[in-house]
C-alpha cells in the first residue's frame, strides 16, 4: 500500500515539474532589470544592489550591476568572469581549470533561465502549482552543491519572477527580476562579444 502511494505522489510531482517545464518560456535571449537584497550573517541590514541582465540561451548570463556600484559578471558554461568599472576583469572560476565548478556554472545558467530539467538533475525538487504561478524549492544533491547551497526557491510563471538563496553560512540572497523582454531576440555585437 505504502509503496502504491509513494509511486502516486512521485508521479503527481513528475506532473506538476512537467507542467511547469512546459510553461517557462525560453527564449533565444530574455532581458530584464533585477534588484537584489543580500542578508548577511551578523550584519542588520541586508546589501541591496540593482542593475540589468541579459540570458542568452546556450551563451551564458550578462549581470550588470548599475547601483551602489557598477560592475558585470559574465557567466557561461566555461567560466565566470567579472569586469569592474575602470574596465579591469578577473576570471573568477574557469571551468577548463577546475571542472567541478562546471555544475556551479550551469545551476547559475539555469536558475536564470528557469531551466527546471537542468536544476532537477543537480537538486531535490519540491514543485507546486499556485493557479498561473509556480514554487520550485531546492535542496542540493551533490556534497559540492551543498558546500555552496542550503536551499534555492524560486517563483515565477511564463519567467522566473524571483529567486531566493540560502547559502551554507546561512546568508540569504533575495533576487527579483522585472521588465521582462523577449525583444530584441538577438544579441547586439557588444553583447555577443561579451559573451566571447
Amino acid at each position: 500500500m505504502s509503496l502504491c502511494l509513494l509511486a502516486s505522489a512521485t508521479s503527481a510531482a513528475d506532473a506538476v515539474i512537467e507542467s511547469i517545464t512546459r510553461d517557462v518560456a525560453r527564449p533565444a535571449v530574455l532581458r530584464g532589470s533585477f534588484s537584489q537584497q543580500k542578508q548577511v550573517a551578523g550584519f542588520r541590514n541586508p546589501l541591496q544592489s540593482q542593475g540589468r541582465f541579459v540570458v542568452a540561451h546556450q551563451r551564458g548570463v550578462i549581470w550588470s550591476t548599475l547601483k551602489p556600484f557598477p560592475s558585470e559578471m559574465v557567466i557561461t558554461a566555461d567560466r565566470i568572469l567579472s569586469r569592474q568599472a575602470d574596465g579591469s576583469t578577473r576570471v573568477e572560476l574557469d571551468a577548463r581549470e577546475q571542472p567541478a565548478m562546471r555544475s556551479v556554472n550551469a545551476t547559475l545558467f539555469a536558475l536564470m533561465s528557469g531551466d527546471v530539467r537542468a536544476l532537477s538533475s543537480q537538486f531535490n525538487v519540491d514543485a507546486r502549482r499556485e493557479g498561473a504561478g509556480w514554487t520550485l524549492q531546492l535542496t542540493p544533491k551533490s556534497a559540492m552543491l551543498a558546500k555552496a547551497f542550503t536551499s534555492l526557491r524560486l517563483r515565477g510563471d511564463r519567467y522566473v519572477r524571483d529567486v531566493e538563496i540560502v547559502e551554507a553560512g546561512n546568508d540569504r540572497t533575495l533576487i527579483t527580476f522585472s521588465a521582462l523582454t523577449e525583444t530584441p531576440a538577438t544579441l547586439s555585437a557588444e553583447e555577443a562579444a561579451r559573451l566571447d
